[in-house]
């Protein structure tokens, strides 16, 4: 079963909760989507360690509920 982009950035801010997300879905399928996420808590965090944050927010989800995401991340 697909997963809802208010699903997905509700995950997103409980676990970064300062966080400023944008979900789009990027098919219309609820499958593939995009997201932008800027926190002030990733401030001097490498682009790498700021993705495994957002991954570590889904979980298990990515790869299953969510099929695909396109991620862009920065701090506020």
């Amino acid at each position: 079963m697909p997963m809802a982009a208010d699903d997905i950035a509700a995950l997103i801010r409980t676990a970064i909760p300062d966080a400023e997300v944008e979900i789009t879905d990027l098919a219309g399928d609820g499958d593939h989507y995009a997201a932008r996420v800027v926190s002030p808590s990733f401030a001097g965090m490498p682009l790498r360690r700021q993705h495994q944050a957002v991954y570590a927010a889904l979980g298990t989800r990515m790869g299953g509920e969510l099929h695909a995401l396109q991620l862009k991340t920065a701090s506020a």
